[in-house]
């Protein structure tokens, strides 16, 4: 990775590395470039495949309400450096509602951008949901009328009759916004999916980590909801149903290994089915 590193310093002309984080997709790095601190982004053998769709939509987005895509290629991106403050301890303060109206504004920015025609190295919606169909048939071919069977219905009936579908961030939660100085509120770290502007209020309300109390609050997640569908002029009644397939599709990624969060994901699901319209 360090010879990776150096051949994008030099190759961008860009200095003064330090890490700032590691997942499974990329080694993140702060930098200088051109005198101002930027983020190098260098992807893993899994980031080459997972995060190119996400730079086909900075693209796209062209800085409106996301980091600005400034060079990539098919190994490294170099982004805008949106600051240290994100949404999270807005949360933690008592002010969800405050943090869910910002994510509302946030996702009107970037759906704002209209296509003629997607790119095609978007990801449609009905793949993204292609776990969650794979499980659903598992159950039901089993004789179990599971949730996993209840969401993927439900997420169907969604994805047959899309509505205001765009370009969509695909991954917005606390997290993924962080406050600049300048322009305030920016999303970074999109999926790059194509499909109705509704899904992308869904995580939201799996969010933030490490609240599970509130996560799995019912009365929170019709307060949120709420919030998202007027501040994003949307109907209350399909958010909670996106917020319920979403959950389900969540809980249908993780194994058992990451048993803990697959609950709480399926506790969301089933707060959230309470009050889905599925006739």
């Amino acid at each position: 990775m360090r010879d990776r590193l150096e051949h994008y310093l030099r190759l961008w002309h860009l200095s003064d590395p330090e890490p700032l984080a590691q997942t499974p997709t990329s080694h993140v790095y702060t930098v200088q470039h051109n005198g101002e601190r930027a983020v190098l982004k260098l992807l893993t053998p899994i980031g080459v495949e997972d995060e190119q769709g996400g730079a086909v939509a900075l693209r796209y987005f062209d800085g409106q309400g996301a980091v600005r895509l400034m060079r990539h290629d098919q190994e490294a991106h170099l982004l805008e450096y949106a600051g240290d403050e994100d949404l999270a301890p807005m949360v933690w303060r008592g002010e969800d509602v405050a943090a869910a109206a910002i994510i509302a504004g946030v996702l009107n920015q970037l759906h704002r951008v209209s296509l003629d025609k997607p790119p095609p190295e978007l990801q449609p919606l009905r793949r993204r949901f292609r776990e969650l169909f794979v499980k659903a048939a598992r159950d039901e071919a089993a004789g179990e009328d599971s949730i996993y069977g209840r969401g993927a219905r439900v997420a169907q009936r969604l994805l047959a009759e899309p509505r205001q579908e765009c370009v969509l961030h695909g991954d917005i939660h606390h997290q993924n916004l962080r406050r600049h100085p300048v322009r305030g509120w920016l999303a970074f770290d999109p999926k790059g999916l194509y499909g109705e502007r509704t899904y992308d209020a869904a995580n939201t309300l799996c969010n933030p980590p490490h609240a599970q109390e509130l996560v799995s609050s019912e009365a929170r997640l019709l307060r949120i909801t709420q919030v998202l569908a007027n501040g994003m002029g949307i109907e209350v009644d399909r958010v909670r149903a996106f917020v319920f397939a979403y959950a389900c599709l969540s809980a249908s990624w993780l194994d058992d290994g990451a048993g803990d969060v697959r609950q709480q994901m399926l506790t969301v699901a089933r707060n959230a089915e309470r009050h889905v319209h599925t006739g």
